[in-house]
């Protein structure tokens, strides 16, 4: 029979995938002999069985009972006795964290009975009726589904009667009413009463807490950082200790560095006579760690001796929450910490000067969502005016937006492509969609711990907690500031994640240190330095080249400083716009076969001088030139203007113009009803005469040009929407006829490798015959993606994505992160199958998902030799090049992106 709980004493920090990461890690306390106060781990594998089947896995309660049995003699207390009751905590806890997702029920074992032996036993009425009153909340909304909004509307109701703003100046009486008022509403809302016995609660909450891994915003959390759906929570039961004791008693969270910068130190929030919830729920604005020093020196010294181990054992910033029940410190959980990405680049650097961990453990600890978001550009305070705020900062970044009260508005608003702000008096799990949508999250309580600052910092998202002069206002749309000025919804507001302002209207932007450190070699300042570091780090543990896809010279020149090792995709179509679409006109337009020459006569010394310009910015490097993909009717007029100015024309009585007439003629002449699967690509070059010839002609004397100049020009040519060897047999023997016409009138040798991209099914899947033919192969993933799903990009995206990724079809829109089990089997394959026709073979992609960090740790597996990307994502493309040398040596699983910053 399978085992379903185990002890603490029985576990450790590497049975994280069965205990769950809370419940691994308080094992792993238990076995450093901190003081972790006593309980057990419901396994992820007694929640999936539960799942699969609705039902108690078979075994699962005697266990639960045994292991109750040894807390209660370890705690001399039974659950349930009428005297000094043992109470217990249950806790989600799945192997990635997922802070406030799921369910926790606290004060377990407490009914009309017990909570007087409690009040008895600790000499405080009040704290008594207060846990009471907690664990009928709590167990009211989580358990039995009551709305919270009506437990929550009958505090406020009583403490409006009692003139009192606080929860903590209500008094025993009152909270002895309140407990009979929940008692009613959940009799009304269920038709059941609130159960009397500890054990049914304890069972019930178990199985409310494996139901909320199912939960709509568990589930959202798990698709936004793509943790997989499968692995379920475990349950972590404890028994309670209390930090409401009185002013002796508190309770905190804290952090061995800063976790929004990285610096070395104690941080974090404390609360007197509170419970923890109180401290993460931001219902009540905290002090500073560093005042628990003031208020219990000894506490605080056993505090800083445990973080002291904790990040010594875990190597990396730790996260604490700890309890002091009448001056006895309990530690209550660790993990390793959520970071911002600038605290990220700057302790993994810290951590490895300092010898605790290897360069490539620091390089693992990084991401390139965490680089992208050193990339992203910062306020320009000399042009800010007076903040209207200010509060902690506790997720940096700038954001600028129109302020919402609500998550339902945020998500109204940016689903209409307008930027907000989420303004609340402080978050809850429910308000995850608007954090989602909004650009910045601002809070008028809470600290750096707070729900707001843990969650935002782990979407990356900017965030400013505890803005304590501001007056929130919900329920009238609107926040005030200590001087008058009031803020209506919809005003456009900049949060500045950074220093914690907040100002009234958008503040300019400028560059990021890390960007001017890409431009010029400026390390500014450490964090810079960091990223840096770990860039220089990844570049020489890679084994994938990173090229980037440019289209003119300044952009190569960029992608060049960018560290890329060439051009994976020069788009030709790109020199056809502009004032050069009279010339495309005149091509498309030609009756015979000297005008087309005409015109492509014209282009080609255009074309020529922009090759010769991208040839000489990669000086040395690879230039992979893609010839005319798109439909040749793209580069026409609109046919609804054309047509309006002939018809215009006629209704005066007038004849239209010529040009116009012959171009709404063309327009209709080559409408297709399906541009993308019609004349494009090579289908074009093998049916529109001289025009491969004209480019592979710009292409080759551009070459020479280079060449004559002292260059060291590497052009490759490119054939696209290739789907059948003889296309591609077709279109080469045309390049190189016109390559070795070249190489005759100028007396220099042009070679230039022929190759194809691969963005067709079809071509994937005949990939060893076209490898006959093809020098390289480069993926097109954006079209591959569009054919082997049959989705048009441009229709699909905003027609039903959004309810795909609601639905769970998609964890990620595949046109952003690589569809593995089909668009990447179709990759395998035509890896496979085209080194297996021709060894040396050289292979990249140059889709965008070159540049999406998940994919190129897929491009890595699949062997490609390089990815291409634009060139502002070409240091993340190297960053996570490297980190999948890694994860490939020591076959680890990438972790999901909330793990870790």
């Amino acid at each position: 029979m399978a085992r379903y709980v185990y002890d603490f004493t029985e576990g450790g920090r590497d049975m994280a995938d069965l205990l769950g990461g809370k419940g691994a890690n308080l094992a792993e306390m238990t076995r450093l002999g901190l003081p972790v106060p006593p309980g057990f781990i419901v396994t992820t594998e007694a929640c999936r069985a539960f799942l699969a089947t609705g039902d108690e896995p078979e075994g699962m309660t005697e266990e639960i009972s045994r292991h109750l049995t040894a807390v209660e003699r370890a705690a001399g207390r039974s659950l349930g006795q009428r005297d000094d009751p043992l109470l217990l905590s249950v806790r989600s806890g799945a192997r990635f964290s997922m802070p406030g997702m799921m369910e926790t029920v606290l004060d377990i074992g407490l009914n009309d009975e017990s909570v007087q032996g409690l009040a008895k036993a600790s000499g405080n009425e009040r704290f008594a009726w207060d846990s009471y009153r907690r664990l009928v909340q709590m167990f009211g909304s989580t358990v039995l589904g009551v709305d919270g909004a009506l437990f929550e509307g009958a505090i406020t109701l009583l403490k409006e009667a009692r003139e009192v703003h606080d929860d903590v100046q209500l008094d025993a009486g009152d909270l002895a009413w309140l407990v009979e008022t929940f008692k009613s509403l959940i009799r009304d809302e269920t038709g059941e009463d609130f159960p009397q016995s500890p054990a049914e609660q304890l069972r019930l909450a178990v199985l409310a807490v494996f139901r909320s891994w199912n939960g709509e915003r568990a589930r959202l959390y798990r698709r936004r950082e793509h943790i997989p759906e499968d692995l379920g929570t475990a349950v972590t039961v404890q028994r309670m200790v209390f930090g409401n004791l009185g002013n002796d008693s508190g309770s905190g969270v804290a952090f061995t560095r800063d976790p929004a910068t990285g610096r070395p130190g104690l941080y974090g929030d404390y609360l007197s006579n509170a419970q923890g919830e109180d401290v993460v729920a931001g219902i009540r604005n905290t002090v500073p760690l560093a005042d628990l020093e003031r208020l219990d020196p000894d506490a605080y010294r056993r505090l800083r001796d445990h973080m002291g181990t904790l990040e010594r054992h875990y190597r990396d910033l730790c996260d604490i929450e700890f309890t002091i029940e009448r001056g006895r410190l309990w530690m209550l959980q660790t993990r390793v910490g959520k970071r911002t990405a600038e605290a990220a680049f700057a302790i993994a650097a810290e951590l490895a000067e300092e010898g605790l961990i290897t360069p490539d453990e620091a390089l693992a600890r990084v991401s390139g969502d965490g680089l992208a978001r050193l990339m992203f550009p910062r306020f320009d305070t000399t042009a800010t005016g007076e903040a209207l705020a200010h509060g902690l900062p506790a997720s940096p970044g700038a954001a600028v937006g129109a302020a919402v009260f609500d998550s339902a508005e945020a998500v109204r608003r940016a689903a209409a492509g307008e930027k907000v702000v989420l303004v609340r008096q402080e978050t809850t799990p429910d308000d995850l969609p608007g954090m989602l949508a909004a650009e910045a999250v601002l809070t008028s309580r809470g600290g750096r711990t707070s729900h707001a600052a843990v969650v935002a910092r782990g979407m990356g998202k900017v965030c400013v907690c505890g803005a304590e002069d501001l007056t929130v206002n919900t329920d009238s749309r609107r926040f005030t500031t200590p001087d008058g000025t009031v803020v209506e919804e919809g005003t456009v507001v900049s949060v500045d994640g950074s220093s914690g302002a907040v100002y009234l209207g958008g503040v300019p932007l400028v560059a990021s240190a890390f960007m001017r450190y890409l431009e010029t070699g400026e390390q500014a300042d450490a964090i810079v330095a960091a990223g840096a570091r770990a860039l220089r780090h990844a570049d020489s543990v890679r084994r994938l080249d990173v090229r980037a896809n440019a289209d003119t010279p300044k952009d190569a020149a960029r992608a060049r400083r960018f560290g890329a090792q060439g051009i994976g995709l020069c788009r030709t179509e790109h020199m056809f716009l502009g004032e050069r679409r009279t010339l495309v006109e005149a091509m498309i337009l030609a009756r015979s076969d000297a005008e087309r020459k005409r015109a492509l006569g014209a282009l080609l010394p255009l074309q020529r001088r922009d090759f010769v310009g991208i040839l000489e910015a990669m000086d040395g490097l690879p230039v992979t030139i893609r010839l005319l993909d798109p439909p040749l009717h793209e580069f026409l007029p609109d046919r609804t203007e054309l047509a309006v100015r002939v018809a215009t024309a006629e209704a005066r009585g007038e004849l239209p113009a010529a040009h116009d007439t012959e171009l709404l003629e063309a327009v209709d002449r080559m409408h297709e009803e399906n541009p993308m699967l019609g004349l494009r690509g090579v289908r074009l070059g093998l049916v529109v005469p001289g025009l491969v010839a004209m480019q592979v002609r710009a292409i080759a004397e551009a070459v020479v040009e280079r060449v004559r100049a002292g260059g060291a020009p590497h052009a490759e040519i490119m054939v696209p929407l290739v789907g059948a060897v003889e296309e591609l047999r077709l279109a080469r023997e045309e390049v190189e006829r016109v390559l070795a016409e070249v190489e005759e009138e100028t007396g220099v040798a042009v070679r230039c490798p022929v190759g194809t991209m691969i963005e067709l099914p079809r071509a994937a899947l005949t990939a060893g015959r076209i490898a006959e033919e093809a020098e390289f192969f480069s993926f097109g993933t954006n079209d591959l993606t569009q054919t082997a799903w049959g989705f048009s990009r441009d229709d699909v995206e905003a027609a039903f994505f959004s309810a795909y990724l609601d639905k769970g079809v998609f964890t990620a829109s595949p046109f952003e992160t690589i569809d593995r089990d089909g668009v990447g089997r179709l990759v395998r394959i035509a890896v496979d199958e085209g080194r297996a026709a021709r060894p040396d073979l050289t292979i990249g992609v140059c889709g965008e998902h070159g540049g999406d960090p998940e994919s190129v740790h897929f491009f890595h597996a699949a062997g490609l030799d390089y990815v291409s990307c634009s060139p502002f994502r070409v240091p993340v493309a190297r960053l996570e090049a490297g980190r999948a040398t890694l994860i490939g040596t020591n076959g680890t699983r990438a972790a999901p992106r909330s793990a870790g910053q």
